[in-house]
């Protein structure tokens, strides 16, 4: 029996628990916004992992399609934060100099850090090759849910505060072509992203596969001997 406690993928999973609690708890966001539900759900996924692989001694994530969604879904945050809302500007010189570092750390945390460690969990940790192309519908029922419940909401609930919590929902400037535009194009490049997550999955089995040295012919000979000796054994 293993002790995870000496392992590092516990530790990695720890640093993500650590980060989105963090950049959580130092924001004044509400679940209006994806960023905050997204990083929830890998807080609340990856708190139960540690449980889990403490529990039960265990290197292998719970639940493998949970934890491809929740992939997705921050990578999507991640993406969308810093194309669309930041334009590709850099976020560390708000980390050590004006009055929102506090702010700023929450969001650095939240758009940046833990995108990037849940990431590196899903190419690297175990289990691999979990994912299935059926799944891509399910996990993009979310992104979109949460659209379709933005705009039935401001249509609804028109004194709703923050009712368009990303620009690309408000239809007040460029009317709501432009917003049906922006969701298509979104739907389109989670679509891509979506394949491009099980594809790392399918990718990392494949390469682990590769680098995996390959039996000695005396380790395949005594493992065959042993497996003729446990035949024997079991006609007796």
């Amino acid at each position: 029996m293993i002790n995870v406690w000496t392992r590092p993928t516990l530790w990695w999973r720890l640093a993500i628990v650590l980060s989105s609690g963090i950049g959580l708890a130092l924001g004044t966001s509400s679940l209006v916004y994806f960023t905050v539900e997204s990083n929830t759900l890998v807080l609340g996924y990856f708190a139960g992992a540690v449980y889990w692989m403490t529990k039960r001694r265990t290197l292998d994530a719970p639940a493998p399609r949970l934890r491809g969604a929740a992939t997705l879904y921050i990578l999507i945050t991640g993406l969308v934060a810093h194309i669309l809302l930041n334009h590709g500007a850099n976020p560390l010189p708000g980390l050590v100099s004006g009055p929102d570092r506090l702010a700023n750390w929450s969001l650095f945390l939240l758009h940046y850090t833990t995108p990037v460690l849940v990431l590196l969990d899903w190419f690297c940790a175990r289990p691999r090759n979990a994912s299935r192309w059926r799944d891509l519908p399910l996990w993009l029922s979310f992104p979109l849910g949460y659209a379709a419940v933005v705009m039935i909401r401001a249509a609804l609930f028109p004194s709703f505060p923050n009712k368009y919590p990303y620009f690309f929902f408000d239809p007040t400037t460029h009317g709501y072509g432009y917003v049906w535009l922006q969701i298509a194009q979104l739907t389109v490049e989670f679509i891509v992203l979506a394949a491009t997550v099980v594809g790392l999955d399918r990718l990392g089995t494949a390469l682990r596969a590769r680098l995996r040295p390959a039996a000695s012919p005396a380790a395949v000979g005594t493992a065959a001997a042993a497996g003729v000796g446990a035949e024997v054994g079991a006609d007796r």
